[in-house]
């Protein structure tokens, strides 16, 4: 081979190592030229009067909440007076304050919600008041309600957003610099926040069941002692019209507020929707929270003119080409979160079977009114070492909200298996083999098993993979509910119920 030849190759060789090098910086900095484009536009000022009206609305709601749960022994009953509660996976480790404790902690979180309506000492009483309730959302989970974690993100969304800077008391008192108006991420991101759980709750609607009208159908049909409603609820159509009518609310609804010419007239409808709710389903503060948070996709003008405020007249601001690196990390976090807040919900694909039925993947996803499940279940105990065997009296543990939704999350018998397992451990030296008759209806189905009777559950781990020992669903959706006694199941059904269970009796969650 020549000189020349060799030549010829590095030069070629060098030409393509160039032509890789500059690809790869046009790449990087259209990436970076991208970046700056979405840190330019998340941090454009906005007028900060819809911030101001969430803060203060959503402050005077909150103190209202936690003051309502403090009522009628809310605060003993549920969090004091019980020796166990249900966790969630990997948050067992949270327990009830000591004495007094938990009445304190719902005391701070009403200063807290306070502090975050007046704007005093905002960020302080924002971050005291999404650590307190997160803690308190985490403590139970048999109390679990979607508006109650809706709470929880909104209270963390609260602690980042400037909605202090203007008609707050640390401004008044000169705390911190006013400000009209705001970064355009802090609205954008409220406004996102309000609208997962109208979309992903349509989203969650697109199954079998609801389409065929279930469960909603069962609930309307016992609903009829409503005045004025009541008249009507027992037609046949209204169940097609509820179920496809909140279907479609729930898909459209925020795409009309965002657009100018329908957002008064799906604002309207948005009360209609939340108010009959509120009329038909025990629900809590929910319907009106959604009625006030809603109101946030209108423009800012709207709040102006209700609070007879001077329009805000906006000046050319000198935007910086190249944004700071605060900006670019404000960013980078904010776009992990709406990641995480657009994907976590849909994880219950990666279980097999049917959500409603398996509960794996149920919470955080924003499945409402979705099931209705009602059960049969008891707790056979035995002692190898006395050969003594016998029913557990659930009742002796638990509350009455426990025990009515303990039997529909396998999850959570398996939870109270190991609490027992472990109470009879320390208390008697014992170690017992615990084994569970869980007979369950899903949205009016025959019953049917749904855990496998013949396991030892004390010696079963508690996983976040799918659990092999749930009973796959397999009861199809009739035309006509499931109405038996409870106490003739076993009777009725032809279930595999082991021979040392049938003679026992089935104890009914309350």
């Amino acid at each position: 081979m020549t000189d020349d030849r060799l030549d010829s190759m590095e030069l070629n060789i060098q030409n393509t190592q160039s032509a890789g090098t500059d690809g790869l910086q046009n790449e990087s900095g259209c990436v970076r030229k991208r970046m700056e484009a979405l840190c330019r536009w998340s941090f454009r000022p906005v007028d900060i009067a819809p911030l101001v009206f969430f803060r203060i609305f959503f402050g005077l709601m909150m103190l209202y909440h936690i003051w309502s749960m403090t009522r009628d022994r809310w605060v003993q009953y549920f969090y004091i007076d019980p020796d166990f509660h249900f966790s969630y996976p990997g948050w067992s480790w949270i327990e009830p304050w000591p004495g007094i404790g938990m009445h304190i902690h719902f005391a701070v979180l009403m200063i807290a919600a306070l502090g975050i309506s007046l704007g005093l000492f905002y960020r302080i009483s924002a971050l005291t008041y999404f650590v307190g309730y997160s803690y308190v959302f985490l403590l139970e989970k048999s109390l679990y309600q979607n508006h109650c974690y809706l709470i929880c993100l909104l209270s963390g969304i609260m602690v980042v957003i400037p909605a202090q800077r203007a008609l707050s008391l640390d401004r008044l008192f000169g705390r911190i610099k006013g400000s009209p108006v705001a970064p355009q991420w802090s609205l954008g991101l409220l406004r996102l926040q309000i609208a997962i759980p109208y979309f992903y709750g349509g989203l969650a609607k697109l199954n079998y069941d609801w389409l065929l009208t279930q469960p909603i159908g069962m609930w309307i049909q016992r609903r009829t002692d409503v005045p004025f409603l009541g008249t009507y609820l027992g037609e046949n159509w209204v169940a097609w019209a509820f179920a496809y009518g909140g279907l479609l609310f729930d898909l459209l609804i925020v795409p009309a507020l965002i657009w100018r010419r329908t957002r008064l007239f799906a604002y309207l409808v948005a009360v209609s929707f939340h108010l009959t709710n509120a009329v038909l389903w025990e629900i809590g503060i929910f319907p009106w929270f959604m009625i006030g948070a809603t109101l946030i996709f209108f423009p800012p003008s709207v709040f102006r003119k209700a609070a007879h405020l001077n329009k805000l007249e906006f000046t050319p601001l000198d935007v910086p080409s190249r944004s700071v690196w605060g900006e670019r990390m404000t960013v980078a976090l904010l776009s992990v979160y709406i990641s995480w807040q657009l994907i976590f919900p849909f994880r219950h694909f990666l279980y097999p079977g049917n959500v409603s039925w398996n509960e794996e993947g149920h919470h955080f996803a924003w499945h409402m009114m979705l099931r209705e499940k009602n059960v049969g279940i008891r707790f056979y105990a035995y002692d190898p070492a006395t050969n003594q065997r016998g029913l557990i009296k659930v009742e002796e543990f638990l509350n009455s909200r426990q025990l009515s939704r303990m039997g529909k999350d396998p999850d959570m018998v398996l939870e109270f298996v190991h609490y027992v397992r472990d109470h009879y451990r320390e208390h008697r030296n014992t170690e017992l083999e615990i084994y569970v008759l869980n007979i369950a209806s899903l949205n009016g189905r025959k019953p049917q098993l749904l855990m496998n009777p013949k396991l030892n559950y004390a010696a079963v781990d508690r996983v976040w993979t799918p659990q092999p020992w749930v009973v796959p669903l397999k009861e199809p959706l009739p035309k006509e509910s499931w109405n038996r006694p409870l106490d003739q199941w076993e009777k009725i059904l032809d279930l595999d119920i082991p021979e040392n269970m049938q003679l026992a009796r089935m104890q009914q969650s309350p």
